[in-house]
């Protein structure tokens, strides 16, 4: 580096807003992960005609990412912790591009199949570690505050991807969807080199946990598996009992590792402190929720209202464009506050928010779906911040890594089991409301679908109340002193 761009590097790292530069480098990251994750979705289709596959077979383009990101969180979070959370972050980087680009490149569907594997590593370094490095870098006054606008990043990514994909799979081709993330991460890439403070040597030299790391990652990826599947393959079937049996005793074996050796890749004393274990449980059922309407909305609109997918595209942007204005607000009132009664209000909101839905019927206006997803939108972002802030704020600063990994997990085993319920309850209740009806008609059909759904939202509606009563209990946390 010249001595002009050294001059810029160090004017960057003394200046008074250091830390604001740091949270943009990191909400690159997090932008790309969340804007790649939604675009796939609307090209779909389009590649399901280019490389003349099913849906059994495309969805693994799907499936394969999610696995990947749930089985390796934890691990990249402590490889953070040993070897530096700058060092793992820009390496995310690189390998999310190259996989990014290779997936542009792809000939077949298992090669891309093979290169979506290859983008989760890189975006399993760049989720496990970015509440970890905003963490470290902010005092504690201003925690919530920056996670909240990192929460409206992730909802910005998922508001743009739609549209975007829309845009280039329409003018340009499916490929330019992946091609989309060479300029991002290149820019990610220079950003963490210059910006980011450097790695600090670790002051005793820690083993990382082989053996946990394979018992946890073959546990997960089976146990996934199963999930995923279940709804399709039968939840009797060999396959779905088999993922579903090895998943349980790998992860067994796993937490039986981590009780023993001296250097465990999750500390499992995190869980014994009630901010950590508080937040994380009531941030793993408020994705169970969320993530039942998310599945099933879509359907709802194109299914019973006819609606075009540009209409659901726009109707559906309702829920991250209410969090992404909430999530801000109240991730700096949380700073002020504390989190019990921002996350507990939170999770009642999207409580009222499944009730409402709970209320829609087959001749339902776009005027009368968009309050509830405007309410959903707002609870999510009322207690998202809050509860990051509580989770990262509550354990040791050489413990952010992994955290931040169990944090970024419990975000999509979340994900998985919401999709997976929803599915399961609503495929079993659509057909008891249409047992005994031989060639049913439309509005039959799409009767038994509303009625199916009603049980699905009021079942959400449960959890989401079960999840502000545990928040409830959330003690141990200190309010950052001015």
């Amino acid at each position: 580096m010249n001595e002009f761009g050294h001059n810029i590097v160090l004017s960057l790292k003394n200046s008074p807003r250091y830390r604001w530069y740091i949270l943009a480098t990191v909400s690159v990251g997090t932008f790309m992960s969340t804007l790649d994750s939604s675009i796939v979705n609307v090209a779909l289709p389009t590649i399901s005609g280019k490389f003349q596959e099913d849906l059994s077979t495309l969805q693994w383009v799907v499936t394969a990412y999610l696995l990947t990101i749930s089985s390796l969180l934890p691990v990249f979070g402590r490889l953070a912790d040993l070897l530096g959370r700058k060092r793992i972050f820009s390496l995310g980087f690189l390998i999310f591009t190259l996989g990014s680009v290779l997936c542009g490149l792809a000939g077949n569907i298992w090669f891309l199949i093979g290169m979506r594997i290859l983008q989760a590593i890189g975006a399993s370094m760049l989720m496990a570690n970015s509440a970890a490095l905003i963490i470290a870098n902010f005092p504690p006054k201003e925690r919530g505050r920056a996670l909240g606008l990192t929460g409206t990043v992730v909802a910005l990514g998922s508001l743009t991807g739609p549209a975007l994909g829309g845009i280039l799979v329409g003018f340009v081709n499916w490929r330019s969807i992946f091609y989309i993330n060479l300029p991002i991460g290149i820019l990610g890439y220079l950003a963490v080199r210059i910006i980011l403070p450097a790695d600090k040597p670790q002051p005793n030299k820690e083993t990382f946990d082989f053996v946990g790391a394979l018992f946890f990652t073959f546990g997960m990826i089976s146990l996934m598996f199963a999930i995923s599947n279940g709804e399709h393959w039968g939840w009797a079937s060999y396959p779905i009992l088999g993922g579903i049996c090895l998943g349980m005793v790998s992860l067994a074996f796993f937490f039986r590792t981590e009780l023993r050796v001296p250097n465990p890749m999750i500390d499992l004393s995190l869980f014994k402190i009630r901010p950590f274990f508080i937040g994380n449980i009531t941030g793993l059922l408020s994705f169970v929720a969320m993530f039942a309407n998310v599945m099933l909305m879509p359907f709802y609109l194109q299914h019973v209202l006819y609606y075009n997918p540009a209409q659901v595209g726009l109707l559906m942007t309702a829920f991250p464009l209410a969090m992404a204005i909430a999530a801000p607000l109240s991730g700096h009132a949380s700073d002020r506050i504390g989190p019990i009664a921002l996350t507990t209000s939170g999770l009642c909101v999207t409580a009222i928010a499944f009730f409402y839905l709970s209320n829609l019927t087959i001749t339902s206006s776009f005027w009368q779906i968009v309050p509830g997803l405007v309410l959903m939108g707002i609870g999510a972002g009322l207690f998202q911040s809050p509860n990051n802030s509580s989770v990262m704020s509550s354990v040791p600063p050489r413990k952010l890594g992994v955290a931040g990994g169990i944090s970024a997990l419990v975000r999509n085993v979340g994900m998985v089991m919401g999709i997976a319920f929803s599915v399961s309850l609503f495929g079993n209740r659509q057909a008891m409301l249409l047992s005994g009806v031989n060639n049913p008609t439309a509005i039959q059909q799409a009767n038994a679908f509303v009625g199916a759904y009603h049980i699905v939202m009021l079942t959400s509606m449960g959890i989401a109340i079960l999840a502000a009563l545990i928040s409830l209990n959330r003690k141990g946390y200190t309010r950052a002193e001015a």
